[in-house]
Order: structure tokens, then C-alpha cells, then sequence
């Protein structure tokens, strides 16, 4: 299919910031994870818009049938989409 993927991980806010930032030029999207930091981080919507790469929210749980504070993103509403509720056996 002529796909290129690279998949990373990392907990520290700053070094996702620094993947996305890198990730200009070298790929046509992204598909992030962003855990907590979906609820939290100002930082990676910066990153992730500053880019004008389009990328995708992805979630294991549903956020929204969690308790209320897990409700907001500060990335749903700049994705192109949002995927959730698969759960891991859904992903492979």
C-alpha cells in the first residue's frame, strides 16, 4: 500500500511536543494518543494546530461515558476525527 508508519510513545509532555514539531515534512498525518493530556494540554493543540498537519484523536475507553472532567478535549474540535471505545482488542 506504499504506507509508512512510525509508531512512538513517550509520558513527558514536552518531548511529545518536540515528535510533533518533527513530524512536519516527514509525514502526510498524525494519529495520536494523547491520554490525559487530551483533558489537560494547551501545549500539544498548539503543537498539533502550529503544524497544519491533519491528525486524528484516538482514545481506548470512551471519554464520554467516563466521569464529567474526562469530557473535554482541547484537541476534538481542531482533528479531523475522533475514534473511541474500540478498546485494544479492536486496534489489532
Amino acid at each position: 500500500m506504499g504506507v509508512h508508519l512510525e509508531a512512538v510513545q513517550h509520558n513527558v509532555e514536552g518531548e511529545l511536543v518536540n515528535l510533533i514539531h518533527g513530524a512536519r515534512g516527514q509525514f502526510n498525518a498524525i494519529i495520536i494518543n494523547p491520554a490525559a493530556y487530551t483533558h489537560t494540554s494547551v501545549a500539544l493543540r498548539d503543537a498539533l494546530t502550529g503544524i497544519a498537519m491533519p491528525f486524528v484523536e484516538v482514545h481506548i475507553s470512551n471519554v464520554h461515558h467516563r466521569e464529567k472532567f474526562w469530557h473535554h478535549s482541547y484537541l476534538s474540535d481542531v482533528a479531523i476525527d475522533l475514534i473511541c471505545a474500540l478498546y485494544t482488542h479492536k486496534y489489532v
